[in-house]
């Protein structure tokens, strides 16, 4: 789905937008981000409850991975402002991103580092003093199933190995609100249901939680609320149950973007099958 609509100028009078929910745990107002030619997110608004399981989704393309970059201070954005409980994040940075863990799209690690010297040095990183980040270390090491692997350089894990560790280590500060992209890319089914119990517990203890999935019924179960995006704007924005109405979330999906396909020009194919 293509957006028409232009991102402001240079010249050109920014959008007017609400100043954020300082209730919010994320509050995004006015957000713009245009690549060359390309406008990725336009004037987007989104409020993620504190204390919710929130969910992104949308079709590729659609802007989730800018705006949760904007979102988290890993890119700025053209225009528009994000507070975290609160803070301005662009105004006040080193204070909003020490309540934020972030797992982001295709993370980049010291793979050259063990499992548990990665997870050291994150703990270090966060101003964590060594006999807690010890400790933390080793609790987050058995949550996610990698003693055995613990002096394995991390070049050396699997894919879903290193997004294990990858998410151990947005988590070992414990951060007010976790925002991660495709968690469970790549994660294999038993490591997938033993990381959903850990957020479950995280969001029952106050934490938020905010994924990016491309699976609509991992999210429809896990999640309590959802945002789809398409085209760099918020479509629908609620409760699951709000957004879904009286459809799956996928059928909801699907009606709100767009772009299911006839098959009648693969009537070969359905023959082909039918004669075998």
């Amino acid at each position: 789905m293509t957006d028409p609509t232009p991102s402001p100028g240079p010249a050109e009078p920014v959008p007017a937008a609400p100043p954020p929910d300082p209730s919010a745990a994320l509050s995004l107002r006015g957000l713009w981000k245009r690549f060359g030619e390309k406008v990725a997110v336009a004037g987007m608004d989104l409020d993620v409850p504190t204390g919710s399981f929130f969910g992104l989704v949308g079709p590729n393309g659609a802007g989730k991975t800018t705006s949760l970059s904007m979102a988290t201070g890993l890119l700025r954005p053209d225009f528009g402002t994000v507070g975290v409980h609160g803070t301005d994040l662009w105004a006040h940075p080193d204070e909003a991103k020490a309540t934020l863990g972030v797992l982001p799209d295709g993370v980049r690690l010291f793979d050259r580092l063990t499992g548990a010297q990665l997870l050291t040095y994150a703990g270090l990183l966060r101003g964590l003093d060594r006999a807690t980040v010890a400790e933390r270390t080793e609790d987050l090491l058995a949550a996610m199933d990698l003693v055995a692997d613990r002096d394995t350089f991390v070049v050396d894990y699997s894919a879903g190995m290193t997004k294990k560790v990858a998410l151990a280590s947005a988590m070992i500060h414990a951060p007010r609100v976790l925002v991660l992209d495709e968690p469970f890319e790549a994660v294999d089914p038993v490591s997938a249901a033993n990381i959903r119990d850990i957020l479950r517990a995280y969001v029952a203890d106050g934490g938020t939680v905010v994924v990016s999935s491309h699976v609509m019924d991992l999210v429809q179960r896990m999640c309590s609320h959802v945002a789809i995006i398409a085209g760099g704007h918020v479509l629908a924005a609620g409760t699951v149950d709000a957004v879904r109405g009286e459809q799956t979330l996928e059928d909801r999906f699907v009606d709100l973007v767009g772009g299911r396909r006839e098959s009648e020009g693969l009537a070969w194919l359905r023959s082909s099958s039918a004669s075998s």
